[in-house]
């Protein structure tokens, strides 16, 4: 580099020290600024460690001009908020492990920095070091064979203090986060290098821990079992002290690392020790005159280009892969942070710690629905496979902020618990009467007027709610007389449960009847629909009673009407993903089920085609296809993923010319 990189610290705790002291011997960057709650601490800090500015708040630091990289100290559950703050405003990130209290505050923290186009990269300093460098080396090498298991510890006795942050459930405390962290990383790093990638998730996590008089985990073990039938045994505590090692076991010897974690904090070496079958111990020296925290800064200096840090160092998938374990075993033990529960007044603001507003860069579209006095959004965030308030507020504040507005839920989804989490965020961030809720009811066997009565209820109440904006039958059940239908919906728009109501899965002509028998009785009728319809042929129902409405009758019915549709599956499950789909790729059985044929395979090379003419993805132009037909469309889609939402979300602004549309479409 020409000029070395410019960081500024953020916190001035132990931990801001050490690598204050670690970046003094960095070969590509230096410290410029510190940042802290207190002035004087900011001073103090600077002074001892040559910051040439010291600020009295984190929001100085960020907007100091010359500072181009943070390095984020703070306690574990500010690390996302400051994480995305950082991102946002355009500087380079290393936040301390870990990078969010649970995946989805790590998930928006990497989406931050995506969508800033910075670097980021959680601080495990140890994955910086040429001593896991070699490790990795010798396990893909295959020295001790096959690896078969994994033994890793990391483990101290910090001495009961309620006041320590080590036993703080306010501020993310305990052993799995604070240390149990390096563990599930070498962990995963060691059953990749033995399938010959950078890292593994487990399949499966088995735990048993202790929770302690503050609730913390104060001591736990857990069990990882990955595809390529590895198993790895882990454990942490903060008031038990460790071996603190390394073992992996082969079918060929085992290789033990006496300090994996910490490996000579001002350069030296390190030993590994190998054991092969029949031969005699061997010690592998690894020699380094670099400090370990110098490491961890240049390999930001380095590839700050790229945007990301290169394996064994963690990228980003490696991060949100390692949260997602993390995860996996706090579930196991039933620990839960109380910032995570969903009336919780951590819960009342996003990740990023201010109140909910739409981006000025979004491209949302908006429509209308006769009866309906709010706008919708032209794409409507499906609800139903959130199962936590901490992901789902983090995939709804998203959608919320690039403009979406409209929600879809149901009476059966998550057995009542996609309404719940739903209601719950709406309630968390005070928008009621900005949002629009589509909710549906009376699914087969239950689908009877009496049904559609005791179930919006019952949903109502789930989300915390004196009406749904838009009610949907789920079914329909062509035994009963339409006009029953129709009878109970008036009755519950009369009592205000419902402000407009519609068919999810229901044919043109039972729609026609109902309004027909609507019109000709002074009734309310059916405002919209919600069936499936995408640029890929339903080969096969998703479920049995679904409807399609995309045969020509059906589409000519539409565009007479100008009914709204709703559809559902909008983007064929993925089908239109870059490399998901493909004759020979049968990986996933129902999509196979569902969207393989001959026409779709050649409607997936036309989308393909006009993707690279206009400079998108396949799936903007499987969007694009359902946006523009001739008749109103709200299309759902259901991203279970940031990643998702925002590669979805170009679909809006691509304009396809009636040809176009026809010609994607051709069988």
């Amino acid at each position: 580099m020409a000029e070395k990189l410019k960081w500024g610290i953020l916190a001035t705790g132990r931990i801001a020290g050490v690598f204050a002291e670690g970046l003094l011997h960095s070969e590509t960057g230096e410290l410029a600024a510190v940042g802290s709650r207190s002035e004087g601490s900011a001073q103090e800090f600077a002074e001892k460690y040559g910051a040439g500015r010291s600020y009295g708040s984190y929001e100085e630091l960020l907007n100091d001009p010359e500072v181009e990289a943070v390095y984020i100290a703070t306690p574990h559950t500010f690390h996302a908020e400051w994480s995305i703050k950082a991102a946002e405003a355009g500087k380079h990130v290393l936040c301390e492990k870990p990078l969010g209290i649970n995946h989805a505050q790590a998930m928006a923290a990497v989406e931050a920095a995506t969508e800033n186009d910075v670097f980021l990269m959680e601080a495990f300093m140890y994955r910086c070091h040429p001593q896991t460098a070699e490790l990795v080396r010798l396990i893909r090498k295959k020295e001790i064979g096959d690896v078969r298991m994994i033994d890793a510890s990391f483990g101290f006795s910090a001495g009961f203090d309620p006041e320590s942050r080590l036993f703080s459930p306010d501020l993310a405390g305990g052993g799995i986060l604070d240390v149990g962290c390096y563990c599930t990383s070498m962990s995963r790093l060691i059953a990749g290098a033995a399938s010959g990638v950078d890292f593994l998730d487990p399949v499966e996590v088995k735990a048993e821990g202790c929770l302690g008089k503050t609730g913390v985990d104060e001591y736990t073990a857990a069990v990882l079992a990955f595809e390529n039938g590895i198993i790895a045994r882990i454990s942490t505590s903060v008031s038990l002290a460790q071996e603190n090692t390394v073992r992996i076991y082969g079918t060929e010897g085992s290789i033990t690392v006496l300090v994996p974690w910490i490996p000579a904090r001002e350069g030296g070496e390190t030993l590994i020790e190998l054991n092969k079958k029949g031969a005699e111990p061997e010690t592998i020296s690894v020699q380094t005159d670099r400090w370990l925290y110098s490491l961890e800064a240049d390999m930001v200096g380095s590839n700050i280009e790229q945007r990301q840090a290169v394996p064994p160092a963690m990228t980003w998938k490696d991060t949100l892969g390692n949260m997602k374990t993390l995860d996996m075993w706090r579930q196991e033990i039933g620990f839960e942070y109380p910032m995570e529960k969903p009336d919780s007044q951590a819960q009342k603001l996003p990740v990023y710690g201010r109140p909910l507003s739409v981006r000025s860069d979004s491209v949302m579209k908006y429509g209308n629905i006769d009866g309906l006095d709010k706008k919708v959004s032209r794409l409507v965030m499906g609800v139903d496979y959130q199962r936590s308030i901490v992901h789902a507020s983090v995939m709804l504040d998203d959608y919320f902020e690039r403009g979406g507005n409209t929600f879809d839920t149901a009476y059966i989804y998550g057995s009542g618990q996609s309404e719940t989490i739903l209601g719950q965020w709406i309630r968390n961030r005070d928008i009621r009467d900005e949002v629009v809720v589509l909710d549906k009811g009376a699914h087969t066997p239950a689908c009877y007027p009496d049904a559609v009565k005791k179930e919006i209820a019952i949903s109502l109440e789930r989300m915390q709610t004196d009406y749904a904006d838009i009610y949907m039958l789920h079914r329909d059940n062509p035994e009963v007389p339409v006009g029953e239908f129709v009878d109970v919906l008036n009755e519950l728009a009369d009592k205000g449960m419902l402000q407009v109501f519609g068919g999810s899965n229901w044919s043109w002509k039972r729609l026609e009847e109902a309004n027909r028998y609507a019109e000709q009785n002074g009734k309310r009728g059916f405002s919209a629909v919600s069936n499936n319809f995408s640029l890929a042929r339903m080969v096969d129902p998703v479920w049995e009673g679904c409807i399609a409405a995309s045969e020509p009758e059906y589409r000519e019915w539409l565009e007479t009407t100008g009914m709204p549709l709703m559809p559902w599956s909008s983007q064929a499950r993925g089908f239109f993903v870059e490399g998901r789909a493909h004759p020979d790729k049968k990986e996933d059985p129902e999509l196979v089920r569902c969207w393989y044929s001959e026409d779709n395979f050649r409607r997936l090379e036309r989308a393909q085609e006009l993707a690279s003419k206009k400079g998108v993805l396949p799936i903007n132009i499987a969007l694009a296809y359902v946006l523009c037909q001739p008749f109103p469309t709200f299309p759902l889609i259901g991203p279970r993923l940031l990643e998702e939402t925002r590669t979805s979300f170009p679909g809006l602004i691509v304009d396809l010319t009636p040809e176009e549309v026809r010609w994607l479409n051709l069988e």
